[in-house]
């Protein structure tokens, strides 16, 4: 899977799985357009990849302003000449009884993990569009799109409408050789993995929890030219976690 001189665009690329996904680009090649609303957090993966040998650029974005979309898109192909991948990583839960919740915390969800990537995938395109190779997006949601806990109404239907969204976008891009995907992880511990748990583990057929290395992989397949044929997919990553049957004991 070559990288190489590709313009690859993060959001929310300054913590978790976003700054993982970051890494193996920039290990691969590519040019990193990092994109986050927490300056200082973008600001330090940058650094981190440009004392790794990386090329890279990071461009402080509120994912719920339009303007600013268009903004980093626009950076990034000034910056890099075109742009060949998208990730539309941002995102955030509000986890409240649905009789207490605001609809400005429903909103505020809403605009930041589902618009975001409406207008992230539009902006993206129109440069896409331009390249001899068309272009791939990978929107990343959650396993909640599929199954849930109590108090997490916002957080499902805004990765659930990913998922929709991903198949329709796939659609309408596909005139333009731009592949369309999703990625619905499990759990990933972006904290510290080491005070996890054997139970935390065995929870999952894999016998472990998840990485942002391990999303990291499964978008460098996803964003492959040579995997072109694969589009309008979720591709589930949760060592099985959804597939387990568990009672208690």
């Amino acid at each position: 899977m070559g990288f190489l001189n590709k313009t690859v665009v993060i959001t929310g690329a300054g913590n978790g799985i976003g700054k993982g996904i970051a890494e193996l680009y920039a290990e691969k090649g590519a040019h990193v357009v990092l994109a986050d609303i927490d300056e200082k957090a973008g600001k330090q993966t940058a650094a981190m990849i440009q004392a790794q040998g990386g090329e890279t650029v990071f461009v402080p974005v509120d994912v719920r302003k339009e303007a600013d979309i268009v903004h980093l898109m626009k950076t990034a192909e000034q910056t890099y000449g075109q742009i060949d991948i998208l990730i539309n990583n941002a995102g955030k839960g509000v986890w409240k009884s649905l009789y207490d919740i605001t609809i400005e915390e429903w909103d505020d969800v809403i605009q930041t993990n589902l618009r975001s990537v409406f207008l992230g995938s539009r902006e993206a395109a129109k440069y896409m569009c331009t390249n001899k190779d068309g272009g791939a997006i990978v929107n990343i949601a959650s396993t909640r799109a599929i199954m849930s806990e109590p108090n997490s109404e916002t957080y499902a239907a805004s990765k659930g409408g990913i998922i929709a969204l991903t198949h329709a976008l796939a659609a309408s891009l596909s005139d333009d050789y731009i592949t369309v995907n999703a990625i619905s992880p499990g759990w990933i511990e972006t904290g510290d993995y080491e005070k996890l748990t054997r139970i935390d583990h065995e929870q999952h057929f894999s016998k472990r929890v998840g990485k942002p290395s391990d999303i990291a992989r499964a978008c460098l397949y996803l964003t492959a030219k040579e995997n072109d044929f694969v589009t309008g997919i979720n591709l589930v990553v949760d060592g099985g976690m959804t597939r387990k049957m568990m009672y208690e004991e």
